[in-house]
């Protein structure tokens, strides 16, 4: 078989929620406007409590941003500092990290930051960027005069392995900022003073996807370390009150894709189910995390798989995040409500905006999918909150719902249509949005609770985390950013995303071109397939399968002719019993009679436009990707091409004949002597 996963047994809810991903991205807008409209008078409330929020954030953090304000990404400290701590992710060896950080960091102005902000945590980063790796008095004005010509003596001098571990410095410094703690006991530890405030918090074990089972198995266990000494820390306070966990799927098996779903359901689905299990013994909460768009519906397999365990039955801890970024948001809200009342449970879910909108976007253009999986402008995805927020506030007795936000309007959004009850919670990120909450969280504020996100983990786990966290608070458009920056009026950062997104059109960025204009006018990109579709593979496969019923024929093409005399058989070389099809090798004959056609026709040839040329190109390219499924079934068969490999075998064939298609029409427009 092509595909070991069948598809389930139809559901509505769920085939809605597949074919949101296709969804016309005008259209999903649309939708999503309608349910996240408020009326005038509840506008109005919002406006003025994201207004009062604002304002007492700036007087609170006036001249003290954080790194992820003072090092922006249009700066080119911001840029190297984020390339740097991603590459020395990847860099295995010592001598190459310090010609690295020996080209990267001298060019960058960082003495201008220094001093710059109020913030310690910012100065003493910088003075760690800044490669000294030696203690100084930053009170001492006298330190800050003389810097930039100690830094010069001393980088002079020291040598590469003494500016590796200052960057090793300034990157553990920046890890306090972002991470909670090394180990779970420190974390929890240092949890103790903000839950005397009335804070709560949800630990995440550091850790990028599995490459092996080893790393798997290091991943559980870490998991169930966690979960045991965060029931104990937890005290008998149930999943709401309680510190909880957020674990990640991809972080429990090395083949976590749609292609191994018969392993990730026998193997995955139970690691899942035995720490969910721990989690209940423990009495905690136990998020799901959200991960990649083409994870998704292979992760609700998984979900459903564990939430339906009749031990698991009358706990409501259990839970997963939704992105509102992702067009199916909404839908999946409606599924997730479903299995909630099917398997008689509460689910914890949290909402947010959504953590890999780049690669998204990136991966949608370079796979050659038909659209986008996530909105492309910001404003709707802030709308897409909304309505998903009211979906989840029309289901109490489905959802116990969570808010991850650090944008003061959508806060005050979430407040307005919580109707003044207390049944839910919002959520930060730990090291972010501390002034913002402190305005929300205890007897001080509006003693509504919020509960931190904290990671956990140690140096070498923390770069990938934090390039994430400065790439998302970094941008121009975050409201982390917007904040701090005086040049940005409150009236900007309050604006209402609703009336903005309702008066915006085109709905699609016109800015990011659909993944098949990705080469503008040069040519089409080649059209991919989604494998992780249940809904795209179905055909697929049906279509591959016809044509692996047949009987392929190959042999010497010539005038429009092709010579099948003297047939030999051809066998699949993964299993040489089977014959795929029957080639005919070319004679003596053929080649002659190909060479005679050649020259005859050369003359007509050279006369042919460049413009008719491009257009057979072209409409071979065309004739390739309607016959897509044959091709890649004649390449799995005869090559022993894997589906992913088929098809990138059909789209470099069609990238190729029209990239010289266009290339045929702008270098030779006219007669042009060739040398």
């Amino acid at each position: 078989m092509l595909f070991a996963a069948p598809l389930p047994p139809p559901d509505p809810l769920r085939a809605a929620l597949r074919a949101a991903i296709r969804m016309d991205e005008t259209r999903c807008v649309e939708e999503r406007l309608a349910e996240a409209m408020l009326a005038p008078e509840a506008r109005g409330r919002i406006d003025a409590t994201a207004r009062q929020l604002v304002e007492e954030l700036r007087r609170r953090t006036q001249g003290a941003g954080g790194l992820d304000a003072e090092y922006e990404l249009s700066s080119e400290e911001g840029v190297v500092l984020m390339c740097l701590a991603e590459a020395l992710l990847r860099i295995p060896d010592a001598d190459t990290a310090d010609k690295l950080i020996k080209d990267k960091i001298g060019g960058a102005d960082w003495e201008s930051h220094f001093g710059a902000s109020e913030s310690l945590f910012v100065n003493a980063s910088t003075f760690a960027l800044m490669l000294t790796g030696r203690v100084v008095n930053l009170d001492s004005e006298q330190a800050a005069r003389d810097f930039t010509g100690t830094l010069g003596r001393l980088i002079a001098r020291s040598g590469e392995p003494l500016i590796r571990q200052a960057v090793t410095r300034g990157m553990r410094i920046l890890g306090r900022q972002f991470v909670m703690g090394r180990t779970i006991k420190e974390a929890l530890a240092r949890a103790r003073e903000s839950e005397k405030q009335g804070y709560r918090y949800s630990y995440d074990m550091l850790g990028e996807a599995a490459r092996t089972m080893a790393d798997a198995d290091r991943y559980f266990e870490s998991y169930a370390t966690a979960i045991k000494a965060i029931g104990k820390a937890a005290a008998g306070r149930g999943p709401v009150d309680a510190p909880g966990i957020s674990v990640k799927l991809s972080a429990l098996h090395p083949r976590y894709d749609y292609a191994s779903k018969g392993r990730v359901m026998a193997e995955l689905a139970p690691r899942l189910n035995e720490l969910a299990a721990l989690a209940k013994d423990a009495d905690i909460g136990f998020c799901v995390d959200a991960e990649e768009a083409d994870r998704l519906d292979l992760s609700l397999d998984v979900i459903e798989a564990v939430s339906a365990d009749p031990a698991l039955k009358g706990w409501n801890g259990f839970g997963l995040a939704v992105q509102a970024y992702q067009k199916r948001g909404l839908p999946l809200i409606d599924w997730l409500a479903d299995m909630a009342r099917r398997h008689g449970r509460r689910l914890m879910v949290r909402l947010v905006k959504g953590a890999y909108w780049d690669s998204e976007v990136k991966w949608a253009q370079e796979l050659g999918l038909p659209d986008y999986p996530v909105f492309t402008r910001k404003a709707s995805t802030d709308v897409s909150f909304i309505a998903c927020a009211r979906r989840l506030f029309a289901s109490p007795d489905a959802f116990y719902p969570q808010f991850a936000t650090h944008n003061a309007h959508t806060l005050a959004t979430v407040i307005e249509l919580s109707g003044g009850g207390r049944d839910y919670e919002f959520q930060r990120l730990h090291g972010m949005g501390e002034e913002l909450y402190d305005q929300i969280v205890g007897k001080q504020g509006m003693n509504i609770p919020c509960r931190i996100y904290a990671p956990v983990g140690g140096h070498e786990d923390l770069l990938a985390y934090l390039v994430r966290r400065l790439l998302e608070n970094g941008a121009n458009s975050s409201f982390v950013n917007r904040i701090v920056d005086e040049d940005t009026s409150i009236d900007d950062i309050v604006a209402d995303p609703v009336a903005l997104t309702a008066a915006t059109t085109p709905r699609p960025h016109p800015g990011i071109p659909r993944p098949h204009a990705l080469f503008g006018e040069a040519r089409r990109n080649s059209a991919g397939i989604d494998l992780n579709d249940p809904a795209v593979l179905a055909p697929l496969a049906a279509a591959m399968a016809g044509a692996d019923a047949g009987e392929w024929r190959a042999g010497p093409i010539v005038g429009g002719r092709m010579n099948s005399d003297n047939a030999r058989p051809a066998s699949n070389p993964a299993d040489r019993r089977m014959t795929i099809g029957h080639v005919t090798d070319a004679a003596s004959f053929d080649v002659e009679a190909a060479i005679d056609l050649a020259v005859a026709a050369q003359r007509s040839w050279d006369e042919t436009a460049a413009d008719t040329r491009a257009a057979a190109l072209e409409k071979a390219a065309g004739l390739y990707e309607s016959h897509t499924a044959e091709l890649m079934a004649v390449a799995a068969r005869e090559g022993g091409k894997t589906a992913n490999d088929g098809i990138a075998e059909v789209r470099e064939a069609v990238d190729f004949l029209r990239y010289y298609a266009g290339r045929a029409r702008a270098d030779f427009a006219g007669p042009v002597e060739l040398p």
